[in-house]
């Protein structure tokens, strides 16, 4: 991530730590070329909703992409789990550049909130 980029999400190792030390997030990679591009972690809540959290992509290879891939896929394999009725994210509504890419990919802000975080959330088209 790009120093300005470090307001908007926690430390990789902060994370790590806290899919170490509890049982609710589990990390992910993304890998390009063999090496690791990008990070997220996910989380299933008590209402059975899936969560997409500390989503980042290194600094060196953003805008090729790689975190769209990484939420589309991410969304699209936690939905598919038995009893999930939404993906949802969260974001601090100053990174515009993540709210962007969320909303284009079919998050909808909730009017929710995770501390000082907009919550939005994908559901499938009914069909």
């Amino acid at each position: 991530m790009r120093p300005e980029q470090r307001e908007f999400v926690n430390e990789p190792a902060y994370n790590l730590l806290m899919c170490h030390y509890g049982d609710t997030w589990h990390p992910l990679a993304v890998t390009v070329e063999g090496q690791v591009a990008g990070f997220c972690l996910w989380a299933r809540d008590d209402d059975g909703s899936r969560w997409i959290g500390g989503v980042m992509v290194d600094a060196d290879r953003q805008g090729r992409g790689i975190g769209r891939a990484m939420i589309k896929a991410m969304r699209d394999r936690l939905i598919a789990e038995p009893g999930t009725p939404n993906v949802a994210l969260s974001y601090v509504p100053e990174n515009t550049a993540a709210r962007a890419l969320y909303l284009s990919l079919g998050f909808v802000e909730t009017g929710e909130k995770e501390d000082d975080e907009v919550i939005a959330r994908w559901t499938p088209p009914a069909g």
